[in-house]
């Protein structure tokens, strides 16, 4: 047994506790156990603070009843106590010099580091005892950068020390008074705090000011088992080899390195919340004096105070009925008209940050974070959590590596654009098309075509190089490891958030059922194995019937897809030929570019239409399935939308991709639509660039509408209302609370249409990047605009959203890793089919000059083009013309013994192209699964980490318990133990 002596009463000092000279002399050695030592070393002098807590609640408290009251001593009068009483106190004392020592006792490999990466919180919210007495000394103060002296309680009741906790807004005339009455009397009666204020700008509004005391907060924490801090942290680590101390200390010369990175935040803007530095355990009212309670107005978060006013307003009664419950079913009937937690304040303040420092939470999420200026800066995700929620938090960590991702892949996709750019005019397939004046090409429509020069193509055959180049198998190759590489590590990254923000443990509450469903089944009830009480149950035969249903107006609305995709080839058919005789010079010259990029803006705004169609739709087949929960609708609905609009975005970019000039025949034997409209070809140097337009005028066209709907429809509403308040009042000051109820709701699918918009543009930018090698650009800079957008939007232009909690991103991975294997399937058929990769490949082993030489001596493509082109006898047209043209196919010349037949060299190319996709999707596949099995979801030392802290946890509460134990012996008079068991 290891002994340490020492005093504990300048650790009671140093924490400002209110201990008593008579208890301070009454004090005795305590000898820790071996087992937990090592962590109790370095946090014993805080965790003696927190073990005597229970000072500042009353003694006769109980399990049944919380404390309710706190009395707190500043820290100047603790350093008062005389020094002599330190030498009446046996208990040990574990100075940090002591722990350096016993550290080095316990091994010379084991060492304590506090790396917390995400140690960006707010002191204030665990220890805020401080009074500021003047304006110059807090002046002075913020001049250092010290960032714990936020005030960031909130909006108050009336009598300015209640905090709002929730706002609930109705409509006097409104008739439902008898639901409301009975509503908030029930929530009286389950311990909240109501007071009643009418709106300034509209006499018909009247808000519902919520705040809940502490003992009701106490009581719901420990039912909800919510995780409060109970003891500074310390990370244990076992022996290290010396290479790993060389490791650590060279990704500590690239962290010091990174510190002056003009992306990293500036940790002194932020403030230093303690609480990631803190073991937690479930808040328990019978255990209290475990937990680091300086000060009960800051213990528990504005997040989590709203979380448990929220789960309250859900699960109180307002009429008689076992369904007859919670506040969303008040809102869908009209008695209330929102519910909603305040924001702290203000966003914007009228002194400088820089000088006054920040007026609340708000205002600093708005100057590190929203503003535009601060567009190249990383995230202050704790801050975000913070505010915000971890579910809200984490989807902004997932745009944020997301966005981080991108930047690798838009680096190669410009470096394979560069390549194509400056060895364009090298191409050998381009010099021989660009020389080819005495080639002319057989008329690309029936009427109003005439025959072209191969020459005429020159510009179409260096733009398709730029795309279809070498480095076009590389990328596509680099994209499907990239989104696996991507994933794989995200999963990594989302498992040291949920250990950072204490979501290891937390296990979703059992959700409550969806009226609808309620309403619909209540008649057939069946006891849930969980709660043990009867609910209403969803026969099956039912379930799958309304599934069947739902299935067929998907397949219904993806068949409607298809059809307007069909409507926009027949509008290309048809406006072929009068392009082809227009009177502008240019359309009439560059009437194939006139007719697909008309097409593609046509088919973009049938697109937006069918988006808003497609929504509605969405929304009335998930609420025919009767989900019986909210997690389980939000699936069904997110499903469906993606569902509808990936087929939408796409269906056109996969028939110009891989059915645009396949079925067209042979001059003279063209196939034609209704034996009307001959079927549309490719230009004669390919149909990439038809692809490639297509995805890059869709993609930056719905980038900027969605933009624009995210944030310029908000600001639209916002100035409107703001505008008819500064009508109907003057020289009236608003609160806080109808300044967040003139902001517009967060979106009524909550993130979903967040990300939703991203995981389209990840389809974008992985299923056709063999086709457009700039797609991951365009979505860098469209996401480095997104998080600020959506920043500002969240701060600014929408009232605050639940802080809900979450540990993942949901039915998204799925989704997600789904597109991932479609993309390998996609880009192995462009390169095959819609590239002339395969056909140049089998040319230059097979069928060109190098064919036969181990070593070529010259350009191995020479007299491609040429081999390319098929020949047909003009005179078979019976238009007076005489000579052959030529089109782009693989049949016998007309000469032959079999004319128009297809050659042997199509069907080498044909089987090229199979084996291609064959091998290229095993390859692929096999090492984006050798990645996934090499890189584990969770870092092996978090895992070590995790295994570690629960064990600590488990002997801290332990011995706390037994230091509690004795203290209450002592104050009694009994018997003492003097060593730890």
């Amino acid at each position: 047994m290891v002994h340490h002596s020492g005093s504990i009463q300048s650790f009671k000092q140093q924490k400002g506790m209110n201990i008593s000279k008579s208890e301070i002399t009454k004090e005795t050695s305590l000898k820790p156990s071996r087992r937990s030592l090592p962590c109790l070393a370095q946090s014993y002098a805080y965790s003696k603070s927190l073990s005597q807590s229970t000072s500042l609640f009353q003694s006769t408290e109980s399990e049944s009843q919380a404390p309710t009251s706190i009395t707190l001593i500043s820290t100047d009068k603790a350093e008062q106590v005389n020094t002599e009483e330190n030498k009446n106190d046996s208990v040990l004392r574990c100075s940090f010099a002591d722990l350096s020592d016993f550290c080095l006792a316990l091994g010379k490999d084991k060492d304590y580091t506090d790396e917390s990466e995400h140690a960006t919180y707010d002191r204030s919210r665990l220890i805020n005892d401080f009074v500021i007495k003047d304006k110059s000394e807090f002046k002075t103060k913020l001049s250092k950068n010290d960032m714990n002296y936020i005030a960031s309680s909130g909006p108050l009741f009336k009598d300015g020390k209640k905090r709002i906790d929730y706002i609930l807004v109705y409509r006097k005339t409104n008739i439902q008074y008898d639901k409301r009455n009975t509503f908030e009397k029930n929530l009286r009666a389950e311990g909240l705090m109501l007071e009643k204020e009418p709106a300034i700008a509209s006499h018909d509004i009247m808000f519902i000011k919520i705040h809940i005391p502490w003992d009701t907060l106490c009581k719901y924490a420990e039912r909800l088992n919510i995780r409060m801090p109970f003891r500074k942290k310390c990370y244990y680590t076992d022996g290290r080899s010396k290479s790993m101390g060389r490791m650590q200390t060279y990704f500590r010369r690239i962290k010091n390195w990174m510190a002056q990175n003009p992306m990293v935040l500036d940790k002194s803007a932020f403030p230093d919340l303690e609480e990631s530095d803190c073991y937690t355990g479930p808040f328990s009212r019978a255990r209290i004096h475990h937990f680091i309670i300086n000060n009960k107005d800051t213990f528990f978060s504005n997040a989590t105070r709203s979380r448990i006013v929220y789960h309250m307003l859900e699960r109180t009664k307002y009429e008689n009925g076992i369904s007859k419950v919670g506040i969303r079913k008040l809102i869908n009937n009209g008695s209330y008209i929102a519910a909603f937690p305040p924001h702290e304040g203000a966003y914007k303040s009228s002194q400088p940050i820089k000088t006054h420092g920040p007026q609340n939470n708000r205002h600093l999420l708005y100057e590190r974070w929203a503003r535009w200026g601060m567009w190249y800066k990383h995230q202050p995700l704790d801050l975000i959590r913070l505010y915000f929620g971890e579910k809200i938090g984490l989807y902004f960590a997932w745009l944020g590596w997301y966005t981080g991702m991108l930047i690798p892949a838009a680096i190669v996709g410009l470096c394979v654009f560069f390549y194509g750019l400056f060895t364009m005019n090298k191409s050998q397939v381009s010099q021989e098309i660009c020389k080819a004046t005495e080639v002319f090409m057989c008329p690309l429509c029936d009427k109003n075509c005439s025959l072209q020069r191969l020459n005429d193509s020159c510009i179409y055959a260096k733009v398709t190089y730029l795309f279809d180049n070498g480095g076009t198998v590389f990328f596509a190759i680099f994209m499907a490891i990239w989104a696996t590489v991507f994933l794989e590590f995200w999963k990594r990254r989302r498992s040291i958030l949920t250990y950072t923000w204490d979501l290891i443990e937390w296990e979703e509450e059992e959700e409550t059922l969806r009226p609808q469903f309620e309403a619909k089944y209540y008649k057939m009830e069946i006891v849930n194995p969980i709660t043990g009480k009867p609910e209403p149950h969803q026969p099956s035969s039912d379930k799958v019937t309304r599934l069947l249903v739902s299935v067929s107006g998907i397949f219904f609305m993806i068949s409607l897809v298809i059809t307007a995709v069909f409507g926009v080839v027949v509008y290309r058919l048809v406006v072929m030929e009068q392009f082809a005789s227009f009177k502008w010079n240019f359309i009439k010259q560059y009437w194939q570019f006139a007719t697909s990029a008309a097409a593609v803006c046509i088919n973009f705004i049938i697109i937006m239409l069918l988006n808003l169609a497609y929504e509605k739709i969405a929304y009335l087949l998930t609420n025919l399935e009767y989900p019986r929960t909210e997690s389980e609708w939000e699936n069904s609905f997110a499903l469906k939308m993606f569902l509808f609009q990936f087929v939408n975005l796409n269906s056109s970019i996969f028939y110009i991709a891989f059915f645009l000039g396949r079925f067209v025949g042979h001059p003279g034997k063209y196939n034609k639509l209704f034996d009307r409209w001959r079927l549309e070809e490719c230009h004669p140097s390919g149909c990439l660039i038809d692809l490639c337009l297509q995805m890059g005028v869709i993609m930056f066209l719905k980038q900027i509408w969605n933009n624009f709907m995210e944030l310029g429809y908000p600001l639209i509403q916002n100035w409107w209302s703001r505008h008819k308040i500064k009508r109907g009042i003057h020289d009236a000051s608003i609160p806080q609370w109808e300044n967040d109820w003139n902001l517009q709701p967060m979106n009524l699918h909550g993130l979903m249409d967040e990300y939703l918009e991203m995981v389209l543009q990840f389809g974008f930018t992985t299923i056709f990047v063999a086709a457009f090698p700039l797609a991951p650009l365009l979505a860098l800079l469209n996401n480095i605009i997104e998080i600020r957008l959506d920043a500002y939007k969240f701060v600014t232009q929408w009232r605050r959203p639940l802080p809900a909690r979450a540990t993942d991103i949901g039915i998204w991975l799925g989704i997600l890793e789904g597109i991932g294997i479609l993309a390998v399937i996609t880009n192995a058929f462009v390169i095959a089919i819609t590239s002339d990769y395969i056909p140049r490949f089998v040319y230059e082993y097979k069928y060109g000059p190098c064919a036969n030489h181990v070593e070529p001596s010259e350009n191995c493509l020479k007299g491609y083009v040429n081999n390319s082109l098929s020949f047909f006898d003009l005179s078979e047209l019976g238009m007076g013309k005489s000579g052959y043209c030529r089109y782009r196919d693989y049949r016998g010349p007309p000469w032959s013994s079999k004319p128009y037949e297809f050659t042997l060299q199509y069907w080498h190319i044909l089987a090229a192209r199979l084996a291609f996709i064959i091998v290229f999707e095993h390859l692929v596949f096999g090492i984006k699964s050798f990645i996934a099995y090499l890189i584990p979801d969770v870092p092996k030392g978090l895992h070590d980490r995790i295994r570690r802290e629960k064990y600590l946890v488990q002997e801290m509460m332990y011995e706390a318990e037994l230091e509690h134990l004795q203290q209450q012996r002592r104050k009694s008079g009994q018997p003492v133990h003097h060593e730890w068991p």
